[in-house]
């Protein structure tokens, strides 16, 4: 029994840090996209050599084309309108995998002015590092600190997850996890500075931010002694991150007796006498101090009894093993290396089926042995009335009724235990409490290969201003701001335009008033001399002048104030035409002076528009774009909840664009589907997410010139917010003519992608660090580390 052990524990050791890599899978899948590149022709080449540039930078790329088989240009027919830049090729190449977890999910976009916000991230980050991840830590030092009495003391528990836990290296220190936890983290060194602070001060700085400081003044031959806690859990791989919590939790509890052992002593009565309380006030006090803990171990109950009620299959199944069929087993296991020696795909495809094999018959055996053994365990132990495993075999719904029943087994578990009690199964905690100290071993550990906490993390994720956030309200309060940027001419500008076009008006108005007064003014002397030089007599003379100046109705008011005398009339409106001529004329210079000084900064404010427009003052393209989506969920009790998620990290779609172009130094090689040229810039984003169904490469469809979606297409390359594919030569080219090009795509919704291993504790969208026993393959190191405690050399024997 002991050898079969013994291999038992090799084989789960092979396979344990495979959990953490990336298995390269082969299957009857169809191919999808892995890769995504965009190549842009460049500005000072003919049509051709653009074209060419444009083509050669996508060398190994398969390139998109039309129906005709030729590369498409999502950017063509883009440029018009005076003073635009014209525009430049862009085309799209992508490469494929089968392997679906390599798979490209999702591929969105985001105008430079679209609604996204790099602050709201970091206050996102900062929010969330506020309200999950400084009070993980604050929980879990319980257990880190039993961790550390329990090696100091030399409990070989505590020395086996030592040499486990120091498989795990932080890059930032270059250590184990094992070894750098045995001192304090910078936390814990933060913390005491934090709590002196006045209520004052930390209104200002958070102990995030006290934790930052206090690291970067560590002296440079003690800061790779002391863990950044805080970073670790927050940005290390998750499953790592879990198996680290798990471990841990395994090594605690630094009293002499296990927690089994001393809940077989204690029921709620004792629990009440202890509390030395009235029973109402005791009764207050221990759901105070159980119950949270107690509803976590409740949650586990259905899956712990369901192993146990399978003890008989268990047992028969256990039978059929011998130490032959165990090393078949383990043999398989060694697919993993198989599989990355693989060269063709027939090889990896058979060396992940053996794989496969062996690692669920492995699981299977590990299930058994685990379940045979708790169960004999729990029937030998009296407790109360009866034994321990008719205290586990109570139904779920009476254990609800009532959870007081469970406060016993709760205060049995060490302050370390109850802090790690959502990282381990019940199963495992069962099994932790039956362990042998002597069954702990680190030969095991020997061919364990070491690998980084960060393995498959893009930690660039945490680098200032890397990442924005977006959302339907960030979107929504930007969209009255983009409409009214959109206008070719300012308001001011517009104003003034109009200003110049009163002036010219009354400029225009006044001179032909001028022209009107004078050309009246030569008429009416020419008519009164015509009528000196015609007249018979004074007396007809008179009569005519008085019917000259009378049969001006509009004069009549002024002329009669003026007196009865011919000479008079004769000099009042020789005078009035005159002086009107002469106002007129003033008022004209007035108007056309204003007019032009007007005109003048009109065209200015003019050219600044324009300016302004056609010579777009780009700003960075965030390399990581975070869509935070309203998730409807529900807690225990049933109450509906609203979740935040930004689980999905879009990354910037890479392009050619190099040091010697243009826009290098601020968009970098991010790639810009205007080619550089549009109003402003159009940024594309893939993103690889498990959650999601991978998109198909056969399925990419570039449609120009039609806005009809194609049949069988739903969605295509979007912007964010929406699924509907967007039109590529929209509203951010200069050509509002130019024809549409839409790229759809479809997305395999058979495909099954393998739980991700790359994404950190923080990309996890609510922080997945709870809940995690059933997560990680074979996390229960279960088998591995136990012997059998109570009648171990009989059911050897047996």
């Amino acid at each position: 029994m002991k050898h079969f052990l013994q291999a038992v524990i090799a084989l789960f050791m092979a396979v344990l840090m495979g959990t953490l890599l990336p298995v390269q899978v082969f299957a009857e899948t169809p191919d999808y996209i892995s890769e995504v590149k965009i190549g842009i022709g460049r500005w000072n080449s003919s049509d051709d050599k653009k074209s060419d540039e444009a083509l050669k930078s996508l060398e190994g790329y398969t390139i998109l084309k039309d129906d005709s088989g030729n590369p498409i240009d999502l950017n063509q027919d883009a440029e018009g309108g005076i003073g635009s830049k014209g525009e430049k090729v862009v085309y799209l190449g992508y490469k494929t995998t089968k392997n679906s977890a390599e798979a490209i999910t999702d591929l969105a976009l985001m105008n430079m002015k679209g609604g996204y916000s790099i602050k709201d991230y970091e206050t996102l980050m900062e929010n969330q590092m506020k309200a999950q991840i400084v009070p993980l830590v604050d929980s879990f030092l319980a257990v880190i600190n039993e961790y550390r009495e329990n090696y100091e003391a030399g409990v070989q528990r505590a020395v086996y997850i030592n040499g486990v836990l120091n498989k795990f290296i932080d890059d930032d220190t270059g250590k184990g996890l094992g070894d750098l936890l045995l001192n304090k983290t910078v936390y814990e060194l933060a913390k005491p500075k934090f709590d002196a602070l006045s209520e004052k001060d930390k209104e200002e700085k958070s102990l995030y931010d006290i934790n930052l400081q206090v690291r970067d003044k560590l002296p440079e031959d003690e800061k790779n002694d002391h863990a950044d806690i805080l970073t670790i859990i927050a940005q290390s791989n998750g499953r790592a991150t879990l198996m680290m919590e798990n471990l841990l939790t395994r090594a605690a509890d630094t009293n002499d007796t296990t927690w089994l052992e001393r809940f077989a002593k204690l029921d709620y009565d004792k629990l009440i006498d202890s509390t030395k309380l009235a029973p109402t006030d005791a009764e207050k006090k221990l759901a105070k101090l159980y119950d949270d803990s107690a509803n976590l171990i409740l949650d586990m109950w259905n899956d712990f009894q369901a192993q146990l009620l399978k003890y008989d299959e268990y047992q028969e199944f256990v039978k059929s093993y011998n130490d032959k069929k165990l090393k078949e087993t383990e043999e398989k296991a060694n697919a993993l290396e198989e599989i990355a020696e693989a060269t063709t795909e027939e090889e990896a495809t058979q060396a992940l089926t053996d794989y496969a094999e062996a690692l669920s018959e492995h699981n299977e055996l590990l299930r058994a042995l685990k379940a045979i053994l708790i169960h004999d365990s729990l029937e030998e132990t009296e407790y109360g009335d009866g034994t321990l495993l008719d205290f586990f075999m109570q139904s779920y719904e009476d254990i609800s009724d009532d959870i007081t029943v469970l406060y016993p087994l709760v205060a049995a578990l060490s302050k370390g235990q109850k802090a790690g009690l959502e990282f381990v199964s019940l199963e495992e905690l069962v099994m932790i409490a039956l362990s042998e100290e002597g069954a702990y071993s680190d030969t095991a550990l020997d061919d364990l290969k070491e690998t980084s906490i960060y393995s498959g993390v893009d930690r660039s994720i945490y680098e200032k201003d890397a990442v924005a956030l977006t959302s339907d309200a960030i979107r929504a309060d930007f969209a009255q701001q983009v409409e009214e940027e959109n206008n070719l001419l300012s308001d001011w500008t517009i104003a003034m335009w109009a200003i110049t076009g009163v002036m010219a008006v009354g400029a225009i108005t006044s001179a032909s008033l001028m022209i009107g007064f004078k050309a009246y003014s030569n008429w009416f002397a020419r008519t009164e001399q015509h009528i000196m030089k015609t007249a018979g007599s004074q007396g007809v003379l008179n009569t005519k002048l008085d019917a000259l100046y009378q049969g001006r109705s509009k004069w009549v008011t002024v002329y009669d104030r003026l007196g009865q005398s011919t000479g008079q009339k004769q000099m009042f409106y020789d005078e009035l035409f005159s002086i009107r001529a002469n106002y007129m004329k003033w008022l004209t210079v007035g108007f056309t002076v204003a007019m032009t000084i007007i005109a003048g900064v009109s065209l200015y404010l003019t050219y600044q528009d324009l300016q302004e427009h056609y010579n777009v003052a780009f700003t960075a393209i965030p390399r990581y774009m975070v869509d935070e989506k309203d998730l409807t969920g529900y807690n225990k009790k049933g109450d509906k909840i609203i979740l935040k998620n930004q689980s999905a990290y879009y990354k910037a779609v890479e392009c050619n664009r190099t040091e010697s172009d243009e826009f290098y130094k601020v968009l970098g090689t991010c790639a810009d589907m205007n080619g550089d040229v549009g109003q402003q810039w159009l940024a594309l984003y893939a993103v690889k997410n498990e959650a999601m169904e991978p998109i198909i490469a056969s399925s990419l469809k570039a449609v120009a010139g039609n806005e009809q979606i194609p049949a069988g297409y739903e969605t295509g390359i979007h912007m964010f917010g929406t699924d509907a594919a967007f039109n590529l030569n929209s509203i951010y080219d200069w050509n509002s003519d130019a024809p549409s090009v839409f790229v759809y795509f479809k997305t395999d919704t058979e495909a099954v992608s393998p739980a991700s291993t790359a994404g950190s504790n923080f990309t996890a969208g609510n922080l997945a660090l709870s809940g995690a026993a059933g997560l990680i393959l074979g996390a229960a190191l279960s088998a591995i580390v136990m012997g059998l405690k109570k009648k171990k050399s009989e059911k050897a024997a047996a």
